[in-house]
């Protein structure tokens, strides 16, 4: 208990410790001459019992005197050796936080500063401890330490939230006991200790998780701290992504059917089945006709779940073990393997690709629109044809494009002659993909002459390919591959930025150059990005929208007219000019052509060449010019090649011409020279005028 004055025990100590055994000494002391001089006197008690009583009096107070100064030496070292038994009992129970006093005196002060000491150490270690604890707790992957034969010692949290078992009922199990039964027979705590490992631990609900296990061995004198620690870190995440690439890697993400490399990997071993058996394999190269369209016109969403729809139409129709691929955008492929050898299969093949052509032909619907589509088909046979994939495939795409070039909707069986056809198709659609680059197009002009008076009032810009060891390669042979290999809007604005840069230079030497005509196709008027290109390119060359005339053939113009007319009306209000090329060949009605802001009528040459001496191709002629006239529509007619012609166009005053009568298309400083002796008076086609 304590008083505003301290101990009652601490006070007695204090007052009797300085000077108790003093006063114990001095009472024995007086006890004893007090006796003595009792004795000399004559004062001690008569007789030997008195004297003895009164010597033992002596005696009892002296040792009365020693017993009080040894309980006071006592209690002074009693209650400081009590306090330091209280702090070594709290020391070994874990309080590490509270402070040891130091008694009073001098021994045990110095073992209550030891104690205090050994206090402030063993509290410092607990707290790297627990820091120790924090981190490993704090790792997103599990760790274990383990004895040297493997029995686990210590699991931080993760271990135990990815296995799902509490700490303590890890301790004491056997690391391995955790692998899942698949691993374990190969599994070591002396590999897993010296090398990484990718395996499966099992869960306490028998989930099996794969991990990347490292470990490493614990080396210490003391065998206590001897054994193996270990990182496992969660690779469920990665396993499933390197599932997801490999399927990716095989397998067509939107029509879930095997791709080009898997499908080819297929066909490989396909075929060795094929000729160690003696059999034949039958291979079906498919390509959907004018499938670009549906993507152009409903957009590449449209086009893909019609991808979906048609791939799921095939694989039902197909006979059960016919792989089907997709090999590109809108190519397929399967082969039906197992045929006899012995035995024509060409006509049970032929008829599975009717089929499959006649299930691709119903009509089905996307969004608000109902679509069919057909396709082409190319057959080849293993071994009869190739006894490779390369081969193989190379000749049934031979095959299909025959069917292409024959109108489509149909299939055809290899033969040999379409193989050359196929390679220089082939050749020149990869070599297309570099002709920009290397600069082997060539813009070439042909004069557009004003059939009155012979005057060049312009000209129609002409795309050449001049491809080294082949000559020119004309439009009418590239354009239709770069329609297919979507290079057309690269080239058709290569063409308008060569056009426009040449038209600037004719314009430093010529004020009034006349009015350029270019070709454009249906593919370019569907890239979403059209217009702005080619506003950017007027903006970027500094040209005069006014100076070019776009031409557009009668059949482009009536294909999806109602999107047509919105998209001439933005050229018209640029002031770019507008024409209709090959006018006649189509199906346009009057009504129709009212609808469009075009400026110009252009006379297929087909008319024109036999004008003189068909009286239909004459009225023809005749009726284009007067409707031109009419609607105040200039008219060009094309492929003037006889003075009789020009004679006959002049006749009906058909407005411009342009054809081989004038002259071979020109090259860009041919040009000019011809417009700057124009501008001399010197007009080169004059003398045809008379």
């Amino acid at each position: 208990m304590r008083d505003s004055g301290g101990s009652r025990y601490d006070r007695m100590s204090r007052l009797v410790g300085s000077r108790g055994i003093a006063i114990a000494t001095a009472g024995g002391a007086a006890a004893g001459i007090a006796l003595a001089a009792a004795i000399i006197a004559g004062w001690g008690p008569a007789g030997a019992s008195g004297w003895t009583l009164w010597m033992l009096g002596g005696a009892v107070g002296l040792l009365v005197a020693v017993f009080i100064a040894t309980r006071v030496f006592v209690a002074r070292v009693e209650r400081p050796l009590a306090e330091l038994l209280r702090a070594v009992e709290r020391l070994s129970g874990g309080d590490w936080a509270s402070r040891v006093e130091t008694p009073g005196g001098r021994i045990a002060a110095a073992l209550g500063g030891a104690l205090e000491r050994l206090r402030i150490n063993l509290a410092d270690h607990a707290a790297t401890g627990r820091a120790l604890d924090v981190m490993l707790d704090s790792m997103n992957d599990a760790v274990f330490l383990t004895s040297p034969d493997g029995l686990i010692k210590r699991v931080n949290l993760a271990g135990s939230q990815m296995l799902g078992w509490s700490q303590a009922e890890l301790l004491g199990r056997e690391l391995g006991y955790l692998v899942s039964e698949q691993d374990r027979p190969n599994f070591s705590i002396e590999q897993a200790a010296n090398e990484m490992l990718e395996l499966t631990m099992r869960s306490k609900s028998g989930q099996v998780i794969p991990v990347s296990l490292s470990g490493s061995v614990m080396a210490a004198e003391d065998p206590r701290f001897q054994g193996c620690i270990f990182v496992a870190r969660n690779i469920t995440e990665r396993k499933r992504a390197e599932r997801r690439i490999r399927y990716l890697a095989r397998y067509d993400t939107l029509t879930k059917i095997p791709n080009r490399l898997q499908f080819q990997h297929s066909l490989q071993q396909a075929i060795a089945r094929t000729l160690r058996a003696g059999h034949e394999l039958a291979l079906l190269y498919m390509d959907l006709d004018r499938f670009k369209e549906v993507n152009d016109t409903f957009g590449h969403a449209a086009g893909d779940r019609a991808l979906e729809i048609l791939s799921e139409r095939m694989n039902r129709r197909l006979p059960q073990h016919t792989m089907l691929g997709r090999l590109a955008g809108d190519e397929f492929a399967l082969f039906i393997e197992n045929l006899p050898a012995e035995t024509d299969n060409r006509p049970a093949i032929a008829t599975l690709a009717r089929e499959l052509l006649d299930e691709l032909g119903r009509p089905f619907q996307l969004g608000q629109h109902e679509l069919y589509v057909t396709g082409s088909i190319g057959i080849a046979l293993c071994p009869r044809d190739a006894d490779n994939v390369v081969d193989l495939i190379r000749d049934a795409d031979a095959a299909m494009y025959y069917s292409k070039q024959n109108g489509g909707n149909s299939h055809s069986f290899f033969t040999p002659e379409m193989s050359a056809v196929a390679v220089e198709r082939l050749m020149l659609k990869s070599k297309l993909r570099r002709a920009v680059e290397r600069e082997e197009l060539v813009i070439l002009y042909q004069p557009k002459v004003d059939l009155r008076d012979g005057r060049v009032a312009g000209a129609e810009a002409l795309v050449r390919w001049r491809l080294p060891g082949h000559g020119d390669i004309s439009p009418a042979q590239f354009i239709p591959l770069a329609e297919e290999s979507n290079l057309i809007q690269e080239i058709g604005e290569w063409v308008l930025k060569r056009v426009c840069n040449d038209y600037r230079s004719w314009q430093d030497e010529v004020p009034r150059p006349g009015r350029i005509s270019i070709n454009l196709s249906l593919k370019q008027l569907r890239q979403a990005e059209f217009l702005t290109r080619y506003r950017s390119v007027f903006d970027d060359t500094g040209v005069a929208p006014s100076n070019f005339e776009l031409e557009i053939t009668e059949t482009t113009l009536m294909t999806e007219a109602g999107r047509m007319v919105r998209l001439l009306d933005e050229l018209h209000a640029m002031g770019v000019h507008l024409a209709i090329d090959d006018f006649g060949t189509g199906y346009s009605s009057l009504s129709a052509l009212q609808q469009f802001p075009v400026h110009t009528l252009k006379i297929d040459q087909s008319f024109v060449r036999h004008a003189v001496v068909s009286p239909s191709d004459a009225t023809l002629i005749r009726t284009i010019i007067e409707m031109g006239r009419n609607l105040s529509l200039e008219v060009v007619a094309e492929g003037i090649e006889t003075q009789q012609q020009l004679d006959y166009l002049r006749g009906l005053d058909c407005h411009y011409g342009q054809g081989r009568l004038f002259g071979e298309p020109m090259n860009t400083v041919e040009f000019l020279q011809l417009l700057l002796a124009q501008a001399r008076g010197d007009a080169r086609y004059a003398p045809m005028f008379g």
